[in-house]
């Protein structure tokens, strides 16, 4: 059964912030979206705040996620697993790495949550909709990144309806955005986050999730 105060967020180079692997409470949780979450709840809650994991890892694709669910996600037991994945997919397979030779982020998707919901069927799951701006390195191949992560986008929110998950919609977020500051501004690179760029993403995470959090205090 689902622990009853525990959030776990897991993903790429996003989720990971820079996090330190050590018990340090200082680094433990990264440098980014994830860190301003915590902070935001255990302001709000105090001694009744959850207690927030990290499991984000640089460079991962839904496939790498899927590999260490085990001893990542459903070993921590948590009541709410928030995910974000997505562009290394679409990364490797742009560039024509050989870790993109076929297309498996539906597929890697569907089986983690197909696990998740078997081993922890009370837990709340997020998906957080992956999102990239027109800017840096992204613009040399801006069509083939737009036509891979609208397909993606789709593919997360269809499952989320499957799987009666929380959807965070975040693209659009980002778009608007830039209409008061440039991509760079929110995108440093037009796929990692800047500090507003991770403060975007938490606001919209609490605003469409912790009110769930709440009502297990």
């Amino acid at each position: 059964m689902a622990a009853a105060n525990t959030i776990l967020f897991i993903g790429d180079s996003i989720t990971d912030g820079a996090r330190g692997r050590t018990s340090d409470p200082n680094h433990i949780l990264g440098h980014g979206f994830v860190f301003q979450i915590a902070g935001r709840l255990g302001l709000e809650l105090g001694a009744n705040a959850p207690q927030v994991v990290n499991r984000g890892i640089s460079g991962d694709r839904a496939s790498d996620l899927y590999a260490r669910w085990n001893e990542d996600a459903i070993s921590v037991q948590p009541s709410i697993i928030s995910i974000l994945v997505g562009v290394n997919d679409a990364y490797y397979q742009i560039h024509d790495d050989a870790r993109g030779a076929s297309d498996r982020y539906k597929l890697a998707y569907t089986h983690l949550l197909e696990e998740t919901r078997t081993a922890l069927p009370n837990a709340n799951i997020v998906l957080c909709e992956p999102f990239i701006l027109r800017t840096g390195s992204l613009e040399e191949k801006w069509n083939a990144w737009e036509t891979k992560m609208t397909a993606y986008r789709q593919i997360v929110r269809e499952l989320a309806d499957s799987y009666s998950a929380t959807f965070v919609p975040l693209q659009q977020l980002f778009d608007e955005a830039c209409e008061r500051a440039p991509r760079e501004h929110w995108l440093w690179d037009g796929i990692h986050p800047t500090a507003a760029g991770h403060e975007l993403i938490a606001r919209q995470w609490l605003e469409v999730v912790s009110w769930q959090g709440r009502q297990r205090q």
